[in-house]
């Protein structure tokens, strides 16, 4: 087993996992710590050392605020910050678990970014335990990386200073461990030229914004995007767009009572961590011109997205949108100014003639399986020449909260860590997890989730998605694959606003 590796920086020792058979190393370092001057700026190369860095423990998470433990909700009490954790500006780290006896083994690899909403998260969290992969011949990077104002603030002064590397910090540094995997993980077994990137929730959106630059062509292979793409057809635009985070970056340097990059770059992380949460702002991924020309939608649209082959999927019990009026008069002209000449059509599909309640109830549509479709349609219509894998998560999900396949519940399932989760999960639990991340694996491997399962019997095939053909793989009780065509309502809403 590769116990000791020779780094670009150094050598790095690791640790049996649970299973002696993979090896964790946690807390390697991939770039230079993006404190002081180097705060708000592009990620730098790390330094070397001597001797034999030992690489046991997770590295410290990154500055975000720490949520108290409420039992009311379902996120803090399932993956709550633990207030002990060591957090710290001093951040860029990765993880790597690998199952290679060799350097010359050339094993598949996979990079994770996990979710938060690029404002929380980190890669220590239980579930993202990269082992179960690992022992199906994989080699797991995880990628620690910059968050909320720490990673994605916007402000004038940062585009006269670097218009090369003006904003999207904590995207540069996903890609920054991008790049160091390529470079560096065949001392750990893993192949360089055959990279999947994947990742959930706002590390599903990372992934997208990877596969939307154009500097990432030839380091990535593959993609698996989790509950990661959203398509609202009732908000008007962008959640935010650079004129207003430009904006919001000069009230934020008021807020903090600085006027200049300099003496921002001077205050504690600490206290800008707590007036960022004070000042309670929104700060994420925007189209700069450099790393993002445009959104990805766009450049979806005009086949500027790299073309690898796609697995994405989503969960039936997350992000809901409907209309948003508040009285009979207000939803017609709503759907007069959506829809325009078709806005009778959407009214008379929704029974806006039973009242508004039952109206809004019959036009809420999932927007992260709108995206997924749109996206689909997009790729397809610009020419994309590989798959996209689609697939559905909805098993019954136990505890007396009874939450249903909520919004990152299928976490502990591709992962397969369901046994260091709370959750009293059962035998069916346990075989669908099995089976999902053997999808996975397959996938990862050779960008086709299809093939077999622990006893050698075949898996339930899982066909691309394709707009005459919508194959969805369904995981409830177990795998089913289905051609699922829209629904009324999604089939409008993607006639109307999201096929073009």
């Amino acid at each position: 087993m590769l116990k000791v590796v020779k780094t670009e920086n150094g050598l790095v020792r690791g640790i049996p996992a649970a299973d002696p058979r993979v090896i964790s190393f946690k807390g390697i370092p991939f770039a230079a710590p993006p404190t002081g001057d180097l705060r708000w700026r592009a990620p730098q190369p790390a330094a070397d050392w001597d001797g034999v860095r030992d690489c046991l423990e997770f590295a410290p998470i990154s500055m975000q605020s720490i949520p108290g433990l409420d039992e009311t909700n379902i996120y803090t009490r399932e993956w709550n910050v633990d207030p002990s954790i060591p957090m710290n500006e001093d951040c860029l780290y990765l993880n790597v678990w690998t199952p290679a006896v060799s350097t010359e083994d050339k094993l598949p690899v996979y990079v994770w970014y996990f979710g938060g909403g690029l404002q929380w998260g980190n890669p220590a969290e239980m579930e993202f335990d990269g082992e179960r992969l690992a022992r199906r011949g994989i080699v797991v990077v995880t990628v620690n990386y910059r968050l909320n104002v720490f990673g994605f603030l916007t402000h004038p002064q940062l585009w006269e200073e670097n218009p090369e590397a003006p904003a999207n910090f904590g995207n540069l540094d996903q890609q920054y461990g991008l790049f160091w995997t390529k470079r560096n993980i065949a001392a750990f077994g893993g192949d360089p030229d055959n990279i999947t990137i994947g990742g959930q929730s706002a590390g599903g959106g990372s992934v997208l914004a990877q596969l939307n630059c154009q500097g990432n062509q030839g380091y990535i292979q593959k993609a698996i995007v989790e509950s990661g793409i959203f398509y609202d057809p009732f908000q008007d635009r962008m959640r935010f767009t650079k004129e207003e985070l430009l904006e919001q970056g000069k009230r934020f340097f008021a807020f903090l009572g600085v006027e200049t990059l300099e003496e921002a770059r001077a205050l504690p992380a600490e206290f800008i961590r707590d007036k960022n949460n004070a000042f309670g702002a929104f700060w994420g991924t925007i189209p700069d011109g450099v790393y993002q020309t445009d959104t990805y939608w766009n450049n979806m649209k005009a086949g500027k997205l790299l073309d690898v082959p796609i697995m994405t999927g989503f969960t039936n019990n997350e992000f809901f949108t409907a209309p948003q009026a508040e009285d009979p008069d207000a939803l017609k002209k709503e759907a007069e100014e959506k829809f325009g000449d078709r806005a009778q059509e959407y009214l008379d599909l929704i029974h806006a003639e039973d009242g508004l309640e039952a109206a809004k109830e019959n036009g809420l549509v999932s927007s992260v399986e709108l995206g997924i479709r749109k996206m689909c349609s997009l790729l397809e219509k610009a020419g994309a020449k590989q798959p996209c894998y689609v697939y559905e998560f909805g098993p019954e999900i136990p505890g007396e909260d009874n939450p249903g396949a909520f919004h990152s519940s299928d976490l502990w399932f591709f992962f397969e860590t369901l046994a260091k989760c709370w959750r009293p999960f059962t035998g069916k639990h346990y075989d669908l997890a099995r089976q999902m991340c053997n999808y996975w694996a397959e996938f990862i491997k050779k960008g086709d989730p299809n093939g077999a399962d622990a006893d050698g019997t075949p898996m339930e095939k899982w066909e691309a998605f394709l707009e005459e053909k919508p194959a969805v793989m369904t995981f409830f009780d177990s795998p089913r694959a289905q051609v699922k065509p829209e629904d009324e309502v999604t089939a409008f809403l993607m006639d109307v606003t999201a096929r073009d």
